[in-house]
């Protein structure tokens, strides 16, 4: 009996525990809920899997009919019966290759109906991930959404098809086994029967221990990954403070610490193996000595002695089937709630008339905040009264101190987050139409953020995120107006040049015209740049806002940033402190540029 089989009867009585526990408590409404929502999924193919479900019993009840055809064969063999040795022989060789064919059916079908599904969820969990309202989703980690996106997908969806129909078929099993058993010896039968149940419960013995030690491993295991994670992440500061060895150090001793545990745990497995062993082996012992007590007395055949001793064991492995498929149901459950949280999660707003503006495209839009309050916290305010306005063929600066709300401005502009006092619109140059900010008038904007945005693969296929259907030239004038194509240009592949991740191979200035090029590219009546050209250049600077102002003199342009060059360059300068955003006039705009 080896680890993976103690693993799942420890499994397999937990999972009992936990479903006792909540029927207890109430909370098993919870797991037949989200199981009604796995349902929801799987009844796409019920029919396919009532198909599923048909082949799983013929196939199991080939199979032992191959194992009754067996023991025939065996009585003829040994003197009992040799009249129908050929019809014996032809019955079992076509019971055992039916069942052959129906397994790899079912094995085909299984991966088949696994993928379709979990592609139906990931689809369908995608666009409702993707529309989630931007303050909820960000409650959780990326990696946590990533995870549940996959791996709790891939759970579900391994089990919504295969769930029911192997619970049925394994019972089907079990129950068929048994009275097959029963069929030819009572004792055996129940000999047979108590041995899986006994095993099981002597093995609960060991639950607590094990448990302790498996918590240990991934415990270890976690720690460990995260230090390989975090190490080659932050690989260039490692290098340039010449700590290499330093790290190395510290891999080796994760490495030791893991492999005391997991050799701990090794010991622990190797001595609880010996133990069942020895007990499975008496309960065999038990039923062997049994049947060769009725051979000798000649209460059976030879045939049916093996197959006794055959099917006994297909009792028992039917039986752990059978409990097995517990923490699976509720393995299935957990990740099902999981996905369903981000389900679940409020969506952004959207409003139809929002349509209204694409009209108006040409003539350019103003954006307005007025008398805005906001706080991610309900007692900690970012904003408060604040007022602000960017008009069609003007750039706007928005500058103070980090911190202290410039980027939660833009977020607002964008749509996504709400004020909650105070109202954020888009309205026409000429003022005819006027639409709060929401998810639906984002198409409007062009927007450069914080940090590096550049993803790996060509120079192209980073510009065409902004515009799929974007021209080999349209891509270069973008690039030209950011200036980007100085650099672009020469390179021997140009537009078709790779990226490494995180921008490898550019330097932060030439990722930022890059994004800049993009943004551009999309050619938005409103353009909002978040520290976007810190890394240039004055000279560059100048000119890459003035190409976008000649690009299209109705652009609206927002900038969040520190640099005095392009304050000189706004109409208006907006300062954010102490939660209040305040206009200043030419002589604060040049005094402030100094102090920033």
């Amino acid at each position: 009996m080896d680890n993976e089989e103690n693993k799942q009867r420890n499994s397999s009585f937990e999972s009992i525990d936990i479903l006792i526990t909540r029927w207890r408590n109430g909370t098993l409404n919870e797991i037949l809920d989200d199981w009604r929502w796995i349902f929801s999924y799987s009844l796409r193919y019920k029919g396919v899997i009532a198909f599923y479900l048909i082949l799983g019993i013929l196939s199991t009840t080939l199979a032992l009919v191959a194992s009754v055809a067996g023991k025939y064969i065996i009585d003829i063999i040994t003197g009992y019966d040799v009249a129908r040795l050929w019809i014996v022989i032809a019955v079992m060789v076509g019971s055992g290759v039916f069942s052959l064919v129906f397994n790899s059916i079912i094995s085909r079908i299984t991966v088949k109906l696994s993928i379709d599904i979990n592609n139906d969820i990931q689809s369908d969990i995608f666009g409702k991930i993707v529309d989630a309202d931007w303050m909820e989703i960000n409650k959780y980690s990326n990696g946590d959404v990533l995870n549940r996106f996959t791996g709790d997908i891939g759970t579900v969806s391994g089990n919504a098809i295969n769930w029911l129909p192997s619970i049925i078929i394994a019972v089907y099993q079990f129950v068929a086994t048994f009275f097959v058993i029963f069929h030819y010896d009572k004792v055996m039968a129940i000999l047979a029967f108590a041995s899986a149940p006994f095993m099981l419960l002597v093995s609960r013995v060991v639950i607590s221990k094990q448990r302790e030690y498996n918590k240990k491993v991934r415990e270890m295991s976690s720690k460990v990954m995260t230090f390989e994670v975090e190490t080659f992440y932050n690989l260039d500061t490692i290098k340039s403070f010449g700590i290499t060895e330093q790290y190395g150090r510290k891999l080796k001793w994760w490495q030791q610490a893991f492999k005391k545990i997991s050799l701990d745990y090794n010991l622990f497995t190797i001595k609880t193996n010996i133990y069942m062993s020895v007990v499975g082996m008496l309960v065999g012992f038990a039923a062997f000595g049994y049947c060769l007590w009725l051979l000798w007395t000649h209460a059976i055949t030879f045939g049916t002695m093996t197959l006794f001793l055959q099917q006994r064991g297909a009792l028992s492995g039917a039986f752990k089937r059978v409990l097995g498929i517990i923490p699976s149901f509720l393995s299935s459950s957990v990740s099902a709630h999981r996905i369903r949280e981000l389900v679940q999660l409020p969506k952004e707003v959207h409003v139809p008339r929002s349509s209204e503006l694409d009209a108006y495209v040409n003539e350019g839009f103003a954006i307005q905040l007025r008398g805005v309050d906001f706080a991610y916290i309900s007692d900690k305010k970012v904003l408060t009264s604040s007022d602000l306005v960017a008009r069609p063929g003007e750039i706007v600066a928005i500058i103070g101190p980090s911190g202290e709300g410039k980027t939660t401005l833009l977020r607002m502009i964008l749509g996504l987050i709400r004020p909650q006092q105070g109202d954020a619109v888009i309205r026409t140059a000429s003022g005819g139409v006027e639409i709060p900010m929401n998810a639906d008038v984002r198409h409007l904007f062009s927007y450069v953020p914080q940090g590096n945005t550049i993803l790996s693969g060509t120079i192209a296929e980073n510009m065409r995120m902004a515009k799929e259907d974007a021209t080999d030239q349209q891509i270069e004038e973008a690039l030209r107006i950011a200036k980007a194509w100085d650099f672009v240009g020469p390179m021997p592949d140009g537009i078709n040049s790779r990226i490494g991740e995180r921008g490898r191979g550019f330097s932060e200035g030439q990722t930022q015209r890059l994004a800049i090029a993009r943004a551009v590219l999309r050619d938005a009546p409103v353009m909002l740049l978040d520290e976007a050209t810190s890394a240039l250049d004055v000279t560059t600077e100048r000119e890459v806002l003035r190409n976008i102002i000649q690009q299209k003199p109705n652009k609206t342009i927002i900038v969040t940033t520190h640099r005095p060059t392009v304050l000189s360059m706004c109409e208006r300068v907006y300062r954010v402190v102490d939660t209040k955003v305040t206009e200043l006039d030419e002589t604060q705009s040049a005094r402030m540029a100094i102090d920033f």
